[in-house]
C-alpha cells in the first residue's frame, strides 16, 4: 500500500509539472505593467522585508504567469517585480488583483502574462525613448512576451507620476512627455490602438505638483488611453505607497476597465513577428 500511495503522489506531480510546463506554451494574453513604484507594489513591506502576507485577491493560479527577468514564463505570485525593481524590497502590488478579478470575470481571456517592468522613483523622462535604460528594457521585455507566438498584448497598465510631482519643470512638461511616451510604445510595438490604461495619483504626499499631474492623467485624450483614479485609497504609513487593500482596490479598478473596453486583440500580419 505505501508503495502505491507514493506511485499516485508521483504521477500527481508529474501531471501537475507537465501541465505549468504546457501553459508557459499556451497563447496567452499579455499585459505589460509599467511605471514606479505603486505599480511595483510595497504594500506588506515592513523594515525592508517582505512579510510574506498575499491575501486571496492576490493568490497564485497556474492560469496566471509572469516573464521572469531571464525572459522566461512561470508561475506569477507576488512579489510580482521581485528580480524587476531591484533597487527596493518589492511587496504586494495590483498586477496579481488584476489578472484574478479579469480571469474571474471573463472566462474566454484564456492564460495571462504579467510583464513587470516598473521601477520606483522614477521620473517620465527616465521613461523617455532614447532616455535611460527603462524604455528599452519595456520593449525588449514585451517583445520577449510575443516572440514565438507566445501572445498578444491586451493592454499596458501604467501607475507613475509621483516623482514628477515635486518639480516645477517636470510637472510643466509632464502632459507632453507622457503622450509622446504612451505614442512611442505603440509605434515601437506595433500596436497603435494598444490600449492604455493609467492610474492617477492617490495622496498628495509626492509634491506641492500633484493637482497638475493628477489633472493631466485625468484629462488624457488619446484614443484607446483610459484612467482610473486612486485618490482615497487607503495607504501605509508613509502616506505615499498603497496599502494592501490599496492595491488591491487599483487592481479591480484596472481590471474592470480593461473589461469595459471590450477591444477584440488584433493578430500579426501572416509572416510578420516582433523581432
Amino acid at each position: 500500500m505505501p508503495s502505491l500511495v507514493w506511485l499516485l503522489l508521483l504521477a500527481h506531480a508529474t501531471l501537475a509539472l507537465s501541465t505549468d510546463e504546457n501553459l508557459s506554451d499556451e497563447y496567452k494574453s499579455i499585459f505589460i505593467l509599467a511605471g514606479q513604484s505603486n505599480m511595483a507594489g510595497r504594500a506588506g513591506v515592513i523594515s525592508g522585508k517582505f512579510n510574506g502576507e498575499v491575501p486571496p485577491a492576490c493568490a497564485p493560479s497556474p492560469f496566471i504567469l509572469r516573464l521572469n527577468p531571464n525572459l522566461t514564463w512561470e508561475e506569477a505570485r507576488d512579489p510580482l517585480h521581485e528580480g524587476i525593481d531591484i533597487n527596493k524590497t518589492c511587496g504586494i502590488g495590483p498586477g496579481m488583483p488584476f489578472a484574478n478579478t479579469v480571469m474571474e470575470r471573463d472566462s474566454s481571456i484564456g492564460v495571462i502574462g504579467l510583464v513587470p517592468c516598473a521601477a520606483g522613483g522614477t521620473n517620465i523622462q527616465q521613461w523617455s525613448r532614447g532616455g535611460e535604460k527603462l524604455y528599452n528594457q519595456l520593449i525588449q521585455r514585451a517583445q520577449a512576451a510575443m516572440r514565438g507566438g507566445g501572445g498578444v498584448i491586451r493592454a499596458l497598465l501604467w501607475y507613475q507620476g509621483e516623482a514628477d510631482a515635486d518639480d516645477a519643470e517636470r510637472a510643466k512638461n509632464y502632459k507632453w512627455k507622457l503622450e509622446k511616451f504612451f505614442t512611442d510604445v505603440r509605434s515601437d510595438l506595433q500596436l497603435p490602438e494598444l490600449p492604455i490604461i493609467q492610474v492617477a495619483l492617490a495622496s498628495s504626499k509626492p509634491g506641492k505638483y500633484v493637482d497638475e499631474i493628477r489633472k493631466v492623467q485625468l484629462g488624457i485624450n488619446l484614443t484607446n488611453v483610459i484612467c482610473v483614479d486612486a485618490w482615497g485609497l487607503p495607504l501605509m504609513g508613509d502616506l505615499l505607497h498603497l496599502n494592501t487593500d490599496g492595491e488591491i482596490q487599483v487592481g479591480r479598478l484596472l481590471a474592470d476597465a480593461f473589461l469595459k473596453l471590450k477591444i477584440t486583440p488584433q493578430p500579426l500580419p501572416i509572416g510578420q513577428t516582433y523581432a
